[in-house]
């Protein structure tokens, strides 16, 4: 079972505990408002036919990088509208991404083994480097409950998530392990801030929204955003910081793509896009450039969101 059957079991369970809780007549709440200045139309700038786009990064030179959670592959797209390169696979499904300090890719694997239910357990989850430029892959770090989130800090350490557990890892540029820095059910996606002061992550299923992690004392996560009403089946997924650290993340199951103003503040950016996995901000005066939003999904697209350019 890859990880998209795993989702959509998940994802699943979670549908069904919203609906539970509706039927009890919990309150409701209206949908996330339109951000000021946003909810233009998203605009389809590529797409991997067949694939289930997990996680996304973009390249100092604007070349944009998806993974996919079924074939292991990770692929290349020069600019938009060019077409899906293959540059390398992973085995057992590709995960997370996210840039190391010495320019190396790095990409979790692992995302289709069934033992991530049991990450916190079994610990099937690894990194790799990848060398975008010969496709050369090299085990990196293993032992974590999963890579579903990674991101890297200002330090050089990584951090990686798993949504069907519990346990966040962190890793040291030399690759060594501490399996469970952190603990948050259902973490997902993961964002250092610029000032290397917090982690944020989103929580999909266990207690939906979006977590932020002091990172001089990971045993106290605040619950920066804890959703409610109808936005409980949103299913949170792998989120991005803009230039002020204010969280962008996509509500898979709802089909938005929601910037976090403050605790328990947050309006839409767009919607329409159903299956939303993550999102990566551009790089480089050209291809994917500085400042404009994209969006990866399962259904293999990738958008550009128009209302979230950070200038």
């Amino acid at each position: 079972m890859h990880r998209k059957s795993l989702r959509a079991l998940a994802v699943a369970s979670t549908l069904w505990a919203g609906v539970a809780v509706s039927a009890v007549g919990a309150p409701t709440a209206a949908a996330a408002p339109i951000c000021p200045g946003a909810g233009q139309a998203p605009v389809l700038v590529g797409s991997v036919p067949g694939a289930a786009l997990e996680s996304v990064v973009v390249g100092g030179d604007g070349r944009l990088y998806t993974t996919d959670a079924a074939s292991g592959r990770i692929f290349r797209l020069d600019a938009p509208g060019a077409p899906a390169v293959p540059i390398a696979t992973v085995p057992g499904g590709a995960g997370g991404l996210a840039w190391a300090q010495d320019g190396s890719l790095l990409v979790g694997y692992g995302s289709s083994d069934p033992r991530i239910l049991l990450g916190d357990i079994t610990r099937p989850g690894a990194v790799a480097k990848v060398d975008v430029n010969t496709g050369a892959v090299t085990p990196f770090a293993s032992g974590l409950s999963a890579v579903n989130g990674l991101d890297v800090g200002p330090d050089g350490f990584a951090y990686a998530t798993n949504d069907f557990a519990t346990q966040i890892g962190r890793i040291a540029p030399n690759g060594s392990v501490d399996p469970d820095w952190a603990a948050v059910p259902s973490a997902n996606g993961a964002a250092v801030t610029s000032d290397n002061r917090y982690l944020f992550v989103a929580r999909t299923f266990a207690n939906p929204g979006i977590s932020r992690i002091p990172i001089a004392k990971p045993g106290a996560p605040e619950n920066w955003v804890g959703l409610g009403g109808t936005d409980v089946i949103g299913a949170p997924d792998g989120l991005v910081l803009d230039s002020r650290n204010r969280p962008i993340v996509p509500a898979n199951l709802l089909g938005e793509i929601w910037r976090v103003d403050g605790p328990n503040q947050y309006c839409a950016l767009a919607t329409g896009l159903p299956t939303s996995s993550s999102l990566a901000y551009g790089k480089g005066s050209s291809g994917f450039s500085e400042g404009r939003l994209f969006r990866v999904g399962f259904d293999g697209a990738i958008y550009e969101i128009p209302g979230g350019f950070d200038g």
